[in-house]
């Protein structure tokens, strides 16, 4: 079991790490670098500011915002206060937005100008009471409020950190690809415990520097590359925005950037980019990791070959874990898999009555650990089918080698069964995905009246091909049994996502049986 915990609350690390590294830089953005003091007296500042509008221990504060130094200050001033950040998605929509602001019971939202448009009428549709505004805005009243006012506010040194280890410190809501979103409840010690674990298994020291360009709003981003680098003091560069990708490259030049996260698009991407002499020549990564989704063994690959000296460790996580379960090592990495579980946690494969399978053979994963959720935020009978005497199913599909290493099969939700026949999409992916002409891959299961569902797949070629269906059915026909070939293949230009670009199988499937691809 795990030991006594450093911390109880996130306050305690700013404020560590002020002591201890002062003016060496906590964040950089743009041309901007902030101090470890300078980023604690902007949380304390901002604490205040919250405190002299109403924030109380407690209370859900919710966070609509990109990428920034502000959304840090916000989510650390928060959690000062002993009240609960609720972290938003940006790429919703007006209403996706006033569900997840009305559902979790948000009294105060701090935005950016940018989302005026799908604000609108936020003070009618859910129970916000105030919105902060970063930015441009001007229109300032009891209700709508300015940011950076808040970080001028003093009269800071009352405010003692109110948050202890079994607080919930954040609610993420899920993304929402098995209908609404639902909140997850986090607590300090859901996260510290993860911060620790990775720690364990990853040497990472204040030394490194890390890159933030995926959504902040995302477990694990907000975990890997915003929180784990402030538990170690070491910088985090900001960067807005994954696009242009070409920014992200100069930024972990010129910044130095040493350990880089990422998700399979990402690494799919920089696998295939005519990076310059000078990027490859003075770089100083040392680590890739990557998460979120399944990375393609065609992608490891040309990673490898790319950056022979920067290993790339593949992890698993799920934002009910808080997020990472598991990750491969620096000392051993087996391709396909996504590692051993850290080392305070347990991982089981199960059938469907929840009896432990044998070595090898498929079945749901289930975690159990100190990073398991407290459960989902008013939903107790989802929460208990969830998290079942402590342990934790996750809807993911896999195996556990001799060693211990977990490999993900598929999603429990995306299996076909055909026939009777359990057909896993991501093993047609991934031969589909080795053809180098196609640079993208989503089978999912249709209805049919004979077979129950048959596997279809939709594909998204490389710019110069002119791949015919026929091509592909021979391709596949060498390395595939003939009840695993897709019955039909559907060329696409783009694929739905999530904000981790995460492909959403939901939406094709919901298409595909209103046929709309018919």
């Amino acid at each position: 079991m795990e030991g006594k915990y450093p911390y109880s609350n996130f306050y305690q690390l700013v404020k560590k790490n002020a002591e201890k590294f002062g003016k060496k830089p906590a964040l950089f953005e743009d041309k901007q670098k902030i101090t470890h003091r300078q980023l604690k007296e902007y949380v304390d500042s901002f604490a205040r500011y919250l405190e002299l509008i109403g924030v109380r221990k407690g209370d859900h504060v919710s966070l609509l915002m990109g990428n920034s130094k502000e959304f840090i200050i916000s989510f650390l001033a928060i959690g000062k206060l002993g009240a609960v950040a609720v972290p938003v998605n940006t790429f919703l929509k007006k209403e996706e937005i006033e569900y997840i602001l009305d559902h979790s019971d948000s009294k105060v939202l701090i935005t950016q100008d940018r989302f005026r448009k799908e604000l609108v009428d936020i003070f009618q549709k859910t129970k916000v009471e105030k919105i902060i505004w970063q930015g441009d805005y001007k229109n300032f009243d009891q209700k709508n409020l300015s940011f950076e006012e808040g970080l001028t506010v003093k009269d800071y040194e009352h405010i003692k950190p109110q948050s202890d280890l079994d607080d919930t410190a954040v609610i993420i809501y899920t993304s929402g690809t098995t209908g609404k979103p639902k909140g997850v409840m986090l607590s300090y010690r859901n996260i510290f415990s993860n911060l620790i674990n990775i720690e364990r298994v990853v040497p990472v020291s204040h030394k490194d520097r890390f890159i933030v360009y995926l959504p902040m709003f995302h477990t694990f981003t907000l975990t890997a590359t915003v929180l784990l680098p402030l538990y170690f003091g070491s910088p985090i560069v900001i960067v807005r925005s994954i696009l242009p990708f070409s920014n992200i490259l100069k930024q972990t030049l010129l910044k130095r950037v040493t350990i880089f996260m990422g998700v399979p698009e990402v690494f799919n991407a920089l696998s295939k980019a005519k990076l310059p002499w000078y990027f490859m020549w003075f770089n100083r990564l040392r680590a890739f990791v990557s998460g979120a989704a399944p990375l393609p063994q065609s992608t490891l690959e040309r990673m490898k070959n790319k950056f022979p000296k920067v290993p790339l460790l593949e992890g698993y996580g799920l934002s009910e874990a808080s997020p990472v379960v598991s990750i491969n090592r620096m000392e051993k990495q087996k391709p396909l898999s996504v590692g051993p579980p850290l080392p305070d946690y347990q991982v089981k494969i199960v059938d469907d009555e929840l009896m432990e399978l044998t070595t090898g053979e498929i079945g749901e994963i289930i975690v159990k650990g100190n990073n398991v959720m407290k459960g989902y935020y008013k939903d107790p009978t989802a929460t208990e089918e969830t998290v079942i005497n402590g342990w934790l199913l996750t809807g993911d599909m896999g195996y556990v080698d001799e060693e211990g290493y977990i490999f993900i099969v598929d999603r429990k939700k995306d299996l076909i069964i055909s026939k009777g026949i359990n057909i896993y999409p991501r093993e047609i992916e991934e031969v589909l995905t080795s053809h180098p002409e196609v640079e993208e891959a989503a089978v999912v299961g249709k209805k049919d009246e004979t077979h129950g569902e048959i596997p279809v797949a939709f594909i998204r070629l490389t710019e110069s091909s002119d791949l015919k269906e026929k091509d592909l059915r021979a391709f596949l026909k060498e390395k595939l049994a003939n009840y695993k070939i897709p019955k039909a293949f559907y060329f696409v230009e783009d694929l739905p996502r999530n904000a981790t670009g995460k492909i959403l199988k939901r939406v094709l499937k919901e298409k595909l049986n209103r046929g709309e691809f018919d």
